[in-house]
Order: structure tokens, then C-alpha cells, then sequence
């Protein structure tokens, strides 16, 4: 109910007319019938403007220290999260983070939508980063297509770090659905895994137009930091360039990392 009232009332009416949002492939989201909606992830402002524009309801993973918060901030925020569809995804690794992606899982056998951003975390150029194959394995697990989503000009309304965002207009791509029944029965192989995020991410960049980069968002933004260490080859296929460090490796448990705001995003919901 809450979820219904912040978007028909308050939210979307403000969002839209303040951004006036384009839409196109609206009509490629299923009216009925689980699906995820994988998307670029340009900034925390992603995940208000999509679920506007959708009719139905869209759960997101949003990283779990927004539901832990302390003093009265905290519990606003974590009752924000939980009121607006948003479930909490622990990326702490192991069973943790297995047991947050099977919460993605249940609401796609309940037949519901899940947000997702492949890339794992808010980019920090604009560029399209590698994706990380959790998504493969939730969509072949669950047997439901994938709609690529490709937001337009976020990161000009609220780029990392800036609190007050811009008033511009935004737009947003949702491309085709990705079928990818062909694979059912072997998500456990990581040849397979790969292939499946490689082709979503290639429809994100066309739909994007974003020049993509064939490395993990998290260890550009570790490098950044001067905090990337240890870097070691990707073995998986389309290989070559520098991967992410153990910690963040394809082979960790919480590759999919589907947050609702990157880690260097603010604790309220509207921030940066």
C-alpha cells in the first residue's frame, strides 16, 4: 500500500514533472509473469526513476547496511527500504550472500519483477562495466527472461557525490526480453553463466550507447582508491584484462551484487 501510494501520489508525480522522463519498450515488460529488469547503473536516483515509469511493482536487492541503520536516521531508512519493495542482499560473501540471492529467487517463482544491476555497483565514469554472472544464474535458475534496461542521463542528475540533484530530463530503454531457454539446465556451468551476462550486457550497451569496459566496476573504483591489490587474469571466457581481486572475484558468492544504491551512496533515500 505504501509502496502504490509513494508512486501514484507523491514520487511519481513529482519525479515527473520535475525530470519529464522519456520512455521507450515500455510495452517489452511483461504485464503478467516473473522477469528480471537488469539495467545499467549510472546513479542511486536509478532506483526511484525505473520503478516509476514500470505499472508494476519492482522489488530491488539493496545492500543490507540500509536496513541496519541505528538512532532514529537509521530506522527511517531501513523503514523506507522495506516499505518500498526492497529486500536486503548481505555482500559479506558465503552463505550470507547465497541466502540474500535466494530472496531474489522467491520473488521471481512468486512471480513478481526483480531489479537487478549486473555491474554490481553505480559506475564510476559513465562507462558499461563487465557484469557480474549472478544475474545468469537467478534467470536460468528461475527460467525467466531478462529485459535489458538502459538509463539515460541519470548520472547528470545526480552524479556520485552530490546530494542535491539536477532538474534535467532522463530517459530510460527497455529493450527486448532475452530468452535464454535454450541454456535451461546447465546454470550451474560458468561457460554457460558467462555467456548469458556477456549477451545482456552487450543489449545494455547498445540500448545505452555507453562505451563498455571488459573489467569489473568494483576494482576500477578499488584502483581508484589505491586500494587494488593483488589483481590476477580472469579465467573466464572473453579474458585479457585486469579482474577483480580475490574478494570481489567472479567466483565470489555475491557476484550479483543488485543494489539499490552503490556502496558510496548517501543513507536516505534522494542523496548521492
Amino acid at each position: 500500500m505504501f509502496y502504490w501510494f509513494m508512486k501514484t501520489f507523491v514520487l511519481g508525480p513529482v519525479l515527473k514533472l520535475l525530470f519529464r522522463p522519456w520512455v521507450k519498450g515500455l510495452d517489452n515488460v511483461p504485464a503478467e509473469g516473473a522477469a528480471i529488469l537488469a539495467s545499467n547503473h549510472l546513479s542511486f536516483s536509478d532506483s526511484i526513476f525505473m520503478p516509476v515509469m514500470v505499472p508494476r511493482p519492482v522489488v530491488f536487492l539493496a545492500k543490507s547496511e540500509y536496513f541496519t541503520g541505528t538512532g532514529i536516521k537509521g530506522r527511517l531508512t531501513a523503514a523506507f527500504f522495506r516499505l518500498t519493495n526492497q529486500l536486503p542482499m548481505d555482500r559479506s560473501g558465503g552463505v550470507a550472500s547465497a541466502q540474500s540471492l535466494d530472496a531474489g529467487m522467491d520473488v521471481l517463482k512468486n512471480g513478481s519483477l526483480l531489479g537487478i544491476y549486473p555491474e554490481g555497483t553505480r559506475s564510476p565514469d559513465a562507462r558499461l562495466y563487465r557484469g557480474k554472472v549472478g544475474v545468469a544464474r537467478l534467470a536460468l535458475q528461475a527460467r525467466v527472461p531478462v529485459i535489458p534496461v538502459a538509463m539515460i542521463g541519470t548520472d547528470k542528475v545526480q552524479p556520485i557525490g552530490k546530494r542535491v540533484p539536477n532538474i534535467r530530463r532522463i530517459g530510460m530503454i527497455f529493450g527486448e526480453p532475452l530468452d535464454f531457454s535454450r541454456y535451461y539446465g546447465m546454470e550451474d556451468d560458468r561457460l554457460i553463466q558467462r555467456s548469458v551476462t556477456d549477451e545482456i550486457m552487450y543489449e545494455l550497451m547498445r540500448l545505452s550507447g555507453q562505451e563498455y569496459v571488459d573489467e569489473y566496476a568494483a576494482v576500477v573504483k578499488l584502483r581508484l582508491a589505491g586500494k587494488a591489490q593483488d589483481v590476477v587474469p580472469d579465467q573466464a571466457p572473453g579474458a585479457g584484462q585486469a579482474a577483480a581481486p580475490e574478494s570481489v572475484q567472479e567466483s565470489s558468492p555475491d557476484d550479483v551484487e543488485p543494489t539499490a544504491a552503490g556502496e558510496d551512496g548517501p543513507e536516505v533515500p534522494g542523496g548521492s
